[in-house]
């Protein structure tokens, strides 16, 4: 059974980690697939190719969701090209990882524009469109950083709490509209990210994980499908981590 037939999913930061496996994880049930992406033109090609070999609509947009006019424009090309959007996926994000002794103001202000502020921007501009069909599903990616912190990540913790409590304060304003709105908090994932990691600290971070393994991409993206699907649809204001015990 397909979840999202003939349902459409706007997807930010799709050409990679858990963003590619989102929108892979949506197009197989039926979701045609707006996503976006900063510079790398040839995988989103790439990523674009692979959706519509399953049959749905995709198209990829090189946009910068810390841009507020440039997510404005993304919103309004995106409903032209597709007419709705049922679900928004927050997904893009980055780190500037150091200690806050070492951390430049830069560190912190590229991390809270490019993982908080993109967050308002594609909400806010969405929101409307959103509010006259009244109903959407809104999924804000956050992290278990966000709920316990983590040393050398005070800017990275900072933009993902902020983003649970964004979260939070959404799905109270608009419930009342049909629209739903939540945050998932991944834990340690293997991405291409994680990959870049030394043997040492990948095995440091492996002895928290009461599960003993690296999650998966897709397993984010199998709770990404049951939030956007019908299967959730008296679950909102919540924040759920896919992180093997990590943080209980």
């Amino acid at each position: 059974m397909k979840l999202l037939e003939g349902k459409t999913a706007l997807i930010t930061g799709g050409t990679r980690g858990i963003g590619e496996a989102i929108c892979k994880k949506f197009a197989e049930h039926g979701a045609n697939i707006a996503f976006t992406y900063r510079s790398s033109v040839d995988k989103a090609k790439e990523v674009e190719a692979a959706l519509e070999a399953m049959g749905v609509k995709a198209k990829g947009y090189q946009s910068d969701a810390s841009s507020f006019e440039g997510t404005k424009e993304l919103v309004d090309k995106v409903l032209a090209d597709f007419e709705k959007v049922d679900t928004l996926i927050n997904n893009a994000g980055i780190t500037r990882d150091t200690l806050l002794l070492r951390m430049s103001e830069e560190h912190w202000d590229d991390v809270m524009v490019n993982n908080l502020k993109s967050v308002f921007n594609m909400t806010k501009h969405l929101m409307r469109h959103m509010m006259k069909n009244r109903s959407g599903s809104i999924i804000n990616m956050s992290s278990v950083v966000g709920e316990f912190g983590n040393a050398g990540q005070a800017n990275y913790a900072a933009s993902k709490a902020g983003i649970i409590g964004f979260t939070k304060s959404i799905a109270k304003e608009v419930g009342s509209r049909g629209i739903r709105c939540n945050a998932i908090a991944p834990g340690f994932i293997a991405t291409e990210m994680t990959d870049e990691l030394d043997e040492k600290t990948r095995d440091a971070f492996l002895a928290n994980i009461p599960l003993k393994r690296w999650g998966k991409a897709d397993e984010v993206a199998e709770l990404a499908l049951f939030l956007a699907s019908d299967l959730s649809t008296y679950v909102s204001g919540q924040s759920i981590s896919v992180c093997g015990a990590l943080n209980c």
